[in-house]
């Protein structure tokens, strides 16, 4: 008996000691992704509307994609040891919005208002109908009163005490939850107040209540990224005033999701963007509104309907007593001077670039948390043929993603280009806005001049952002020339703008990078992933799964010595188990719906061919020449969306950020990391990025899953991994020993992005002949001429580029027939 207590009391001390050791160690996270904190929902999307700290807790909502009377998304209450409460309050809908009241010590989160003891009070959608977009400060009785905005133009007051919602203007849906005389793919009513569509930012101060929409609602909006779109307006209790015709997003000034603290004089600022770079507004109480523009790292966020923009922020991140403010914009972390105004503008730096989708971020216990869009079962208009007929996960589902506060300085280089003009019209002494021209080390820019006059371009700067500028430098261009602009590292200011001294047509672009200190090896953090030329690898084709599951399904497979056979079906947990199941009907459906599409793009002897949906050709670098025959033979994902509404494109060793086509697609292609592994699929789950494609002696570790049976294996991590993958290489051109005809131009081969680069161009023709070498920095802009060369025949030309040239594409022009070699090696 007493050995039998002995071994019972034994017994409960190693269980307590075990709990103890787990609770010590925490709940399971990949990366900084916990993903038992997982939200789904049953709409079309998934998406963080709102992360913000409030009595002791960080509250979260999401949204579905239009859902103006309430949805099945959640308020989330997360506890300080990471517990996940789903609060029974909840009434879901496409909240965006988020400010705390401080008279009333309450939080206004969508629908929701919070008081400090927890309680959560409900506004229903039958009382104030909308998307909720945005809270601002009453601008008569702030201490009662607050205002909501929807993105359909509704507008409403609300009694902060008695939650008594007054309309003051009429919220643009109809009885069902639709917009009023649209169908399904419209965005706002014909009969609106404002100009655009797709209401994002809400903010007031300085007598007037701003709000700003990113969109347009039009068919030829869907599939155009370069039409007039957005608005920027504001409100003074009586009557609307259209500020300017763009598209805008966050409206906030320096007291942020709280108010500005003196709403009289402080400054408000609004970001926002058109097709030729971002634009950053900010008002001043006497003057009104300065506009400012800064380049665009991604363009996955451009569209003319304004979808493809989730929620970018201004945000401060830092303490107490040291503030410090992020701003995301176009896919760059971006430092934002928490004084800045028209007379103090100096301080914007851009910090790294990222590629996850972020709706809302805060500090919180010493972390920074994003709230990311992350996986959405619609996909929308994001479909492309180099995806094939792949389906979109299951059911929509995101996450939330934890960092050190030094995080958005870690991630990808800050290259980043935009334009002041474009193809525009200009008028004699005609000045641009001011771009940004500090935070690189290395900068240019490229004219052209397309008009009829020869022109002078003078550069001007503002050397200490005062709005005082002085000469720089001044480039004559005549008639249908273009000209490469450096600038050297003592040629230093805050903005730089450029004035005309007569009338013509021309374009502008500043291109900016950063240099690439990455190594071109993989980080040990994807150790196990099979190389290129390894024989015995863990594939298998990846789904989220639908109904409520909540698992990944892995149909997998084992490939050895070329030969591909299945290995069974297993699904990934929550808690990151990967376990076999006796499931025949969904690995049919993945096997089916998932298979990896052939005859997709072509690699042939110079470089990848891709021909996108409007029969456009481009050209992309080589990697090692075993991908040839393991793409041929659709062994390798191309394409897949990881990250709502834009795609992770995989092709001959590098990933590449792909916007939709409706954001122009290939055109604005940027790549994010080289590597020299087999990766035979990947997908979103839980706000990871999962990979197959492993060693087959793989051993579980921080990042690897391997299957109980040991016969299925997976990578996690996050999207923003890959930037450690390696830094981009490549080689090729887009001719080799090719027939080339006189004065016909190359296919466009990318250049943009990459390090280290140089030419080689020669030819077979028994004389010389003289070879154009245009660029194309912006994407859609017009070609430019960066050099013209003379090569003798028998002769190879070479060229290094220098370190701050920059440009999107590259291609070449013959005077005369022959066979060419055009051969570009980034290293």
């Amino acid at each position: 008996m007493r050995n039998t207590i002995i071994y019972a009391i034994t017994i409960v001390m190693l269980v307590s000691c075990r709990q103890k050791q787990e609770e010590s160690q925490g709940p399971v996270q990949v990366s900084g992704i916990y993903p038992q904190l997982a939200y789904y929902n049953n709409e079309g999307e998934c998406g963080t509307g709102a992360v913000v700290p409030w009595a002791g807790r960080l509250w979260v909502i999401t949204y579905g994609p239009h859902l103006p009377h309430g949805s099945s998304d959640k308020l989330y209450e997360i506890t300080p040891n990471l517990e996940q409460i789903v609060r029974q309050e909840s009434i879901g809908g496409t909240p965006a919005n988020r400010m705390i009241h401080k008279e009333s010590s309450q939080l206004f989160i969508g629908p929701y208002a919070i008081d400090g003891q927890r309680n959560v009070k409900v506004i229903p959608y039958s009382e104030m109908q909308g998307r909720h977009t945005g809270n601002a400060r009453h601008l008569f009785h702030p201490e009662e009163m607050i205002y909501y905005g929807t993105m359909e133009e509704g507008f409403y007051e609300v009694d902060v005490n008695s939650l008594k919602v007054t309309e003051l203007y009429k919220d643009g849906n109809n009885s069902s939850g639709r917009k009023v005389e649209h169908d399904d793919t419209d965005v706002n009513p014909v009969n609106a107040t404002l100009p655009g569509a797709h209401g994002k930012g809400l903010y007031s101060g300085q007598g007037v209540m701003v709000y700003s929409n990113n969109g347009e609602a039009t068919q030829e909006a869907q599939q155009k990224f370069d039409v007039e779109a957005g608005s920027l307006s504001e409100w003074d209790g009586k009557n609307w005033k259209v500020v300017r015709r763009n598209q805008f997003v966050e409206i906030t000034g320096p007291g942020g999701i709280y108010g500005n603290v003196n709403p009289e004089t402080d400054p408000i600022w609004a970001t926002g963007w058109d097709h030729k770079s971002l634009l950053l507004g900010v008002r001043n109480p006497k003057t009104g509104w300065d506009f400012y523009r800064l380049p665009k790292a991604s363009h996955s966020y451009d569209g003319a309907h304004g979808w493809n923009t989730e929620w970018p922020r201004i945000r401060d991140i830092g303490t107490e007593v040291n503030p410090e403010y992020l701003m995301t914009m176009h896919g760059m972390f971006w430092d934002f001077p928490g004084d800045f105004s028209a007379r103090h503008s100096a301080g914007i730096r851009p910090r790294s670039a990222y590629l996850k989708v972020i709706g809302d971020f805060t500090r919180w216990n010493g972390r920074l948390v994003f709230g990311c869009d992350d996986s959405a079962q619609k996909e929308f208009l994001n479909k492309r043929k180099q995806k094939g007929n792949i389906e979109g996960p299951g059911q929509s589902n995101s996450n939330l993603w934890f960092t050190t506060p030094e995080k958005p300085d870690q991630l990808g280089p800050a290259t980043a280009s935009g334009a002041v003009w474009l193809n525009d019209e200009l008028n004699t002494g005609e000045y641009s806005e001011p771009f940004l021209f500090s935070g690189w080390e290395k900068r240019c820019a490229w004219i052209q001049n397309a008009g009829k006059n020869t022109v002078e371009f003078s550069f001007e700067i503002d050397k200490n952002g005062n709005g005082d500028f002085s000469p720089l430098k001044t480039v004559e261009l005549v008639p249908g020339s273009s000209r490469f602009v450096e600038f050297s590292e003592n040629e230093v200011g805050e903005w730089v703008r450029i004035r005309v001294n007569k009338a013509t047509k021309a374009t502008v672009s500043f291109n900016y990078t950063d240099i690439d200190v990455r190594k071109t090896s993989a980080a040990k953090l994807f150790d196990g992933i099979a190389t290129i030329d390894d024989n015995e690898v863990f594939g298998g084709l990846l789904y989220g799964l639908a109904d409520s599951r909540r698992a990944l399904g892995v149909s997998a497979l084992k490939i050895e010595n070329g030969i591909t056979s299945e290995t069974g079906y297993y699904e990934l947990d929550e808690n990151l188990k990967l376990v076999s199941k006796d499931d025949l009907e969904t690995n049919n459906f993945i096997r089916e719906k998932f298979a990896i599409p052939e005859n997709v793009v072509r690699i042939d002897n110079s470089s990848v061919l891709v021909v996108d949906d409007k029969g456009r050709r481009w050209r992309l670098p080589l990697g090692d020449k075993a991908y040839k025959s393991l793409t041929d033979e659709a062994e390798l994902r191309i394409c897949r969306e990881v990250a709502t509404e834009r795609d992770l494109f995989n092709c001959s060793g590098t990933f590449y950020e792909l916007p939709a086509e409706n954001a122009d697609g290939f055109a604005k292609i940027r790549p994010v990391s080289s590597h020299s592994f087999r990766i035979n699929d990947y997908a979103s789950y839980r706000g990871m990025l999962v990979l197959t494609g492993l060693d087959s002696d793989v051993k579980a570790g921080d990042h690897i899953v391997r299957s109980d049976d040991g016969k299925a294996a997976v990578w996690l991590g996050v999207i923003d991994d890959l930037w450690e993958m390696g830094k981009p290489v490549g080689h090729g051109g887009p001719w080799k020993n090719s027939d080339v005809k006189a004065g016909h131009p190359s296919d466009p081969y990318l250049i943009g992005f990459y390090d280290k680069r140089s030419l080689e161009i020669s030819h077979d023709n028994k004389e010389s002949v003289t070879f154009k070498i245009e660029v194309e920095p912006i994407g859609h802009g017009p070609w430019m001429l960066y050099k013209e060369i003379n090569i003798q025949a028998s002769e190879t030309y070479s060229y290094e580029f220098p370190s701050d040239f920059q440009s999107r594409w590259i291609r070449f022009v013959a005077n005369k027939e022959c066979t060419a070699t055009a051969w570009l090696e980034y290293k």
